[in-house]
């Protein structure tokens, strides 16, 4: 008989596909993408940023300028937006 835990100090660490196959809440059957989300920026040669010494071959992105304005900062100096993927 195969055997598929690979428990290690008592939490399972195999891959999730051995157990049950993607579904969604429903509990109908879903494909995953291989790559979710917008394209790298290291997808083709073209829009790679590289950089011998001084010279580069395109501009910086800047800083990211959108966020949450928190709260409860006191006297923070380093600023006071959130950036990450909060809704």
């Amino acid at each position: 008989m195969a055997k598929f835990s690979m428990k290690q100090g008592g939490k399972e660490v195999g891959s999730a596909s051995t157990y049950a196959k993607p579904h969604d809440m429903k509990g109908k059957a879903m494909s995953i993408a291989e790559n979710p989300g917008k394209p790298s920026d290291l997808e083709s040669l073209s829009t790679m940023r590289m950089s011998v010494g001084m010279y580069n071959n395109g501009p910086d992105k800047g800083p990211k300028t959108s966020g949450i304005k928190t709260r409860g900062n006191g006297a923070a100096t380093k600023g006071t937006m959130a950036r990450g993927p909060m809704a």
